[in-house]
């Protein structure tokens, strides 16, 4: 078995947590190739070392002394090199990032330091072989990754049976120069290795012992998800859920590589496992109805009346194209007879609501037009609801039994998602409610 760990900044924020590091490492031998995050935040008070190569950059950029800054991050890896007894040769990588600050440095090769030299002193520690990024995972100029270039790459630096630690969040162009990816980008490194090298599990390793049914800010402790499929995975995250970058899911999802998210600091956890198919495991420990609950605030709902509209073709997409003209993505577009709404974030219109109100008005003359807004998108994921008859019924009472209004509800046709609209001010009160039925109530 071949199994790709990446840790997440917080697992390699100081000496501790790189102990902890090794001794998850030392404890599998199947951990083969680990990929890191730069150094995170030790505490509150602390600050990423991603943030701080930024600030470098920022400052330089407007001729800002920036030496204090950089003075914060050499601090914290002289600390981690003493501490754990280290002999990499620091005052050489940053005596040549101190050398490129001087005549003219591009962001993504100084922001990609912070992995590269995180990698550099986990290596040494774990006594594992350390292959840059920049010399394994292969940009095109499109921005885009090569997966076959890649894959050539690692196939000449993993000969040996020695462990490999790479710095996530970047690579190379075809001509060397270093490209970052977005921000959380190691989960695509880790994810990108693990579909080149056909492993039998990605192991993404954080502090948060996998995925939660509900917010922690809103439910008190709630419940781990010991297994979740890609589909309510990319239907919680969409509305909310982050705990894995979204573009970290492709890669090992289309070779149907399961991901396990772990926490560096509860390491006996089994934390939660993401799997194209859960059935066989279901079939031992069915699942709750609810997988998760999750949303988001402050949407706001545009709704046209017009008689005869069902009957006419084309009439949703003419809709539709009045804000597509004011590039405002749609959330979702509920519709009854002759009656059309269409959320869309607050956020997205308030530059121009009342261009498109005014739009809509005089291309559709429609019977009523109106607003309204502060409204809040509660998702209710889980592959169990479709085997509980009138699930959207016993969503519907509990709301109702908890004075909670609901100003719009869709339900996917796979039985997957259930989308309920509720005022801003029910946000809260509405998931407790779901979570303490579906979830607490079933687990009695």
């Amino acid at each position: 078995m071949i199994k790709v760990v990446k840790f997440g900044g917080s697992s390699v924020a100081n000496s501790t947590q790189f102990r902890k590091v090794k001794s998850i490492i030392d404890a599998d031998p199947d951990r083969r190739f680990i990929v890191t995050s730069a150094c995170g935040k030790e505490s509150h008070e602390d600050h990423k070392i991603t943030d701080l190569l930024f600030l470098c950059e920022a400052h330089i950029r407007y001729g800002v002394s920036h030496e204090q800054i950089f003075g914060l991050i050499k601090d914290k890896y002289y600390r981690i090199k003493k501490d754990l007894g280290l002999h990499v040769d620091l005052d050489k990588e940053f005596s040549v990032i101190e050398k490129q600050l001087k005549r003219g440095i591009s962001i993504d090769y100084l922001v990609s330091r912070g992995e590269y030299l995180t990698a550099l002193c986990l290596a040494e520690y774990l006594d594992a072989d350390f292959a840059d990024a920049a010399d394994v995972i292969a940009f095109r100029f499109d921005g885009e990754i090569d997966l076959q270039r890649t894959d050539e790459k690692l196939k000449s630096i993993s000969a040996t049976e020695r462990k490999i630690v790479i710095p996530g969040f970047y690579g190379a162009l075809p001509n060397g120069v270093i490209r970052i990816m977005s921000r959380g980008g190691s989960d695509i490194t880790g994810s990108v290795i693990a579909n080149v090298i056909d492993a039998d599990v990605y192991e993404n390793w954080t502090d948060v012992s996998g995925f939660l049914v509900a917010d922690p800010r809103i439910i008190d402790s709630p419940m781990r998800i010991p297994r979740i499929t890609y589909n309510e995975l990319r239907g919680m995250s969409y509305m909310g859920a982050n705990v894995l970058h979204d573009d970290a899911v492709f890669p090992v999802r289309s070779k149907n590589i399961p991901i396990n998210i772990r926490n560096t600091n509860d390491p006996d956890n089994p934390g939660t496992m993401i799997l194209n198919d859960c059935s066989e495991y279901d079939a031992i420990e069915p699942p709750h109805a609810v997988t998760g609950i999750t949303g988001r605030k402050d949407f706001t709902v545009i709704t046209l009346v017009k008689s005869h509209s069902s009957a006419e073709v084309g009439f949703l997409r003419r809709i539709l194209s009045v804000f597509e003209e004011y590039h405002v993505s749609v959330e979702s577009v509920p519709v009854t007879v002759d009656t059309f709404s269409v959320i869309v974030q607050t956020s997205a219109v308030e530059h121009c609501v009342y261009e498109i109100m005014s739009r809509l008005k005089k291309e559709f003359n429609p019977d009523d037009l109106k607003m309204e807004e502060r409204l809040a998108l509660i998702a209710v994921v889980g592959r169990g609801m479709k085997a509980v008859p009138g699930m959207s019924g016993r969503l519907l009472s509990e709301f109702g039994r908890s004075q909670i209004n609901i100003k719009t509800i869709s339900q996917s046709s796979d039985e997957l998602t259930i989308v309920v609209g509720v005022e801003n001010r029910d946000f809260e009160k509405a998931i407790q409610c779901i979570y303490d039925k579906f979830i607490a109530e079933d687990s009695r």
